[in-house]
């Protein structure tokens, strides 16, 4: 176990209270808050302190944030209730989990620094099943030395953890990687669709794929969705277009071309148009049967999804 330290926690939602759960219960010392109580309880149930508001948490060592979005990461480290928010005292290093802008992530970055406190951005890949199977993660950037003293943590939070560099860069990797996402996804609803014209089930198409070299984690995780039909949402279309966007953006600044992920912007648009907003990103799936003239079906079979946690 790493050095005991006091470590905070703010955001007890799907993801923040899967990762702070293995911290709890890997021992640490840890304090939770949530804008709703009763999240956080849960926590509190398994052995951690659980406190009012994040201003509460500015006595720590190292506090971690997993929030919604922009609006909620400046709330809740610079506002009046924020863990910044207590004049006399302030956490020595903030690590911010969520999923927000460079300029969101930039700004509070400044804001920790003038209160002498260190910030690392520490975006995660993963879901809840992914977290409780050990299998997320990080890329972290900012002050090395400040990434340097809280590794051993975020190695509990899961197998993978990069530094890749100063400042925001692992804000840019994390686009990067849900470019990635999307453009697999389509691809993989592309041969899917092939596969099932010519005759094959998706379950015996995808259990060929996943045990090829072309396989992966991913692959496997995703396949008893295409398989079912079951779009039980971990990332949604909209959520996926945005990091598109922020991707597309990214390449005309820095002169870089994109023309496959351009196009599999384009494709996820069309899916929001078609009506998919709330479901799962693989119901790209269902649009690429649509432009294909098939009417797919659920196979109802049992499919592994790699995680060891499938029904």
């Amino acid at each position: 176990m790493a050095e005991s330290r006091r470590i905070g926690w703010i955001g007890c939602g799907r993801m923040g209270a899967a990762m702070a759960r293995r911290l709890v219960l890997a021992g640490h010392d840890v304090r939770v808050t949530n804008r709703t109580r009763a999240k956080a309880e849960t926590l509190g149930e398994l052995g951690a302190s659980v406190v009012d508001r994040p201003r509460d948490l500015a006595d720590c060592d190292v506090v971690f944030v997993m929030v919604a979005g922009n609006a909620d990461l400046i709330e809740v480290v610079t506002g009046a209730d924020g863990v910044l928010g207590d004049p006399a005292r302030a956490p020595g290093i903030v690590v911010d989990c969520s999923t927000v802008s460079s300029e969101t992530s930039a700004a509070v970055r400044a804001a920790c620094l003038a209160r002498g406190a260190d910030f690392l951005a520490s975006p995660v890949s993963g879901n809840p099943k992914v977290v409780a199977s050990g299998n997320l993660t990080l890329a972290v950037s900012g002050p090395r030395a400040a990434f340097d003293s809280v590794r051993a943590y975020l190695e509990v939070l899961g197998k993978g953890v990069t530094y890749v560099g100063d400042d925001e860069l692992a804000r840019l990797v994390k686009i990067c990687h849900n470019v990635v996402l999307g453009v697999v996804t389509q691809v993989l609803a592309e041969v899917t669709v092939l596969a099932e014209k010519g005759g094959v089930s998706r379950e015996a198409f995808l259990q060929f794929m996943n045990q090829s070299v072309m396989g992966s984690t991913f692959s496997r995780y995703k396949s008893p969705a295409l398989v079912r039909l079951d779009f039980t949402p971990t990332f949604t279309p909209v959520l996926l277009r945005k990091d598109f966007d922020l991707a597309m953006a990214a390449a005309k600044a820095l002169g870089a071309a994109m023309p496959v992920s351009a196009l599999t912007s384009e494709l996820v648009a069309g899916a929001i148009g078609a009506g998919y907003a709330s479901e799962d990103f693989a119901v790209l799936l269902l649009e690429q049967a649509r432009r294909s003239g098939l009417v797919m079906e659920p196979e109802d079979v049992f499919v592994d999804d790699g995680l060891g946690t499938a029904p």
